[in-house]
């Protein structure tokens, strides 16, 4: 049995204009998430190395590299940096030193005099993303 519509080899229809902005929507949208994350992901480590400067870290530009700001955080926090470790350990591990990051910053806003439980803002999905944001400028540029 032959059927035109198993044939691909076969395609001629052009693309129609709406097929076109559909496109270039989603494609504009793409951009837009990617320079949204950008920003995010600047503004982040811009204070993240500010409270580390301030916490009299040895390396605050660690903030700028993916797990080794992590690995900072815990040190700034008080635990050893060999914890980053356990995301090598799927679920378990990730949960664990979700738990210990979690930790790691209450005592991190403790020690820039701003209440610990800021930290806590990460467990809150999206609104708690904005409210860590707005936690981590306050402790890095605020004076108290």
């Amino acid at each position: 049995m032959y059927s035109k519509f198993a044939d691909w080899t076969n395609f001629t229809q052009p693309w129609t204009s709406q097929d076109v902005a559909g496109a270039l929507v989603l494609a504009g949208l793409g951009v837009l998430m990617a320079m949204v994350l950008l920003g995010i992901y600047i503004y982040s480590s811009i204070a993240w190395m500010t409270i580390a400067r301030k916490l009299k870290h040895k390396h605050p530009w660690l903030s700028w590299i993916p797990i080794a700001n992590i690995a900072m955080m815990l040190q700034l926090g008080g635990f050893d940096w060999k914890w980053i470790f356990l995301i090598l350990i799927p679920f378990l591990g990730w949960i664990i030193l979700f738990v210990l990051v979690i930790i790691a910053t209450w005592r991190i806003f403790e020690k820039r005099k701003y209440p610990g439980w800021f930290s806590l803002s990460m467990v809150i999905p999206r609104l708690g993303a904005v409210l860590y944001l707005i936690a981590i400028g306050l402790a890095a540029w605020k004076k108290k």
